[in-house]
């Protein structure tokens, strides 16, 4: 499933080539110095109006009150390929002085080692390692959840097949429980061509599917009477360990019955943790993104964001730049045997 084509792989080589010598690392100015009177650019890998980009816009109202010097901010949105476009742009082309900012997928810290997105590779033109991490506003696992008729726990759909809805080949909400069939026993049958989430649940309703995979934030924004009435159960939690919210669903870690399985299941979850993974190219000066961590973590106890965070169905439950650099850090070290084996998993998938 090679998204990228040759000629925009080519087109974005001259890009960098051209603009390589454009920008220079933010230079020594103070920090409050530095920022008074800039606009700083955040741009979100996803369309508008999405999962993404609501999380992204709440942050931008609230954050520049925590820049040293009261910036603006700007938010702007560079969809594409699960946002490889976006973050190929942020490490090779955009300013190294902090006055860019993006928002990444959270599959894109996966993707050097997994090569989803390009199974050969060779579309990710960016070293982890090198850029900085900002934080996270949300960790949030990907749960998969039916209409309690069909099923209400794991051991249900291990008993029976449930049909499952998703938007196709690749996306989490294909990936997890095919995953689950291969892994956990469960008897999914997987049908695909629904754009949204909103679209599953209209079809739930329709009786042409009965369950799907979803966040806690798109359940509970869209449907929280269902499972409040009991009407729809969540199945399994595919992060890393359970929801304070939901403690009695328990983790595909958990679930998984050997040590191979388990360490499988943990390196996927990982994205999860950093759900909306805020991120700088390469070169910015320590004293700015210093700057931009501080006020991400001030925002993250403003309460005005938590109040705007709390209206819009966001759970506030942020990882800090640090921490992001920490789980970077552990996919990077995670074992070449545990990353082919889902790597053939998911090609496996594809194929289906």
């Amino acid at each position: 499933m090679n998204i990228w084509s040759s000629h925009r792989l080519v087109a974005l080589a001259a890009a960098i080539l051209v603009s390589a010598t454009a920008y220079s690392p933010a230079h020594s100015q103070s920090q409050p110095e530095f920022f008074r009177g800039k606009i700083i650019r955040l741009i979100i890998g996803a369309a508008a109006g999405g999962g993404y980009d609501l999380p992204g816009r709440a942050l931008a109202n609230h954050i520049t009150r925590h820049i040293p010097g009261n910036p603006k901010i700007i938010v702007e949105n560079m969809p594409g390929a699960s946002s490889l476009i976006m973050t190929n742009y942020l490490y090779n082309i955009a300013p190294r002085d902090g006055t860019v900012i993006g928002m990444v997928n959270n599959s894109i810290p996966l993707e050097p080692r997994l090569k989803v997105l390009t199974r050969q590779g060779g579309g990710a033109q960016f070293d982890l390692e090198k850029m900085s991490w900002i934080g996270s506003p949300v960790r949030e696992p990907h749960l998969m959840w039916a209409w309690s008729t069909a099923a209400r726990n794991i051991d249900d759909m291990r008993k029976r097949k449930v049909i499952i809805g998703s938007n196709g080949v690749g996306g989490d909400n294909y990936t997890l429980p095919f995953l689950a069939n291969k892994l956990l026993g469960t008897k999914a049958v997987l049908v695909t061509g629904y754009p949204g989430t909103n679209d599953t649940f209209l079809a739930v309703e329709r009786g042409e599917v009965q369950g799907g995979g979803t966040s806690l934030l798109n359940l509970m924004a869209n449907r929280s009477d269902w499972f409040r009435d009991g009407r729809a159960s969540v199945i399994v939690n595919f992060g890393t360990e359970r929801l304070q919210e939901l403690p009695q669903v328990p983790t595909a870690i958990e679930l998984a019955e050997s040590d191979s399985d388990k360490e499988l299941f943990r390196f996927f979850a990982m994205k999860f943790e950093m759900a909306r993974p805020l991120a700088l190219p390469p070169g910015v000066s320590p004293e700015v993104v210093k700057a931009l961590q501080d006020a991400f973590d001030n925002t993250m106890k403003d309460s005005g964001y938590i109040a705007e965070a709390r209206k819009i169905g966001l759970d506030v439950s942020p990882l800090r730049g640090v921490e992001i650099v920490e789980l970077v850090r552990a996919i990077q070290a995670t074992p070449e045997p545990v990353v082919q084996r889902l790597r053939d998993l998911l090609a496996e998938a594809d194929r289906n």
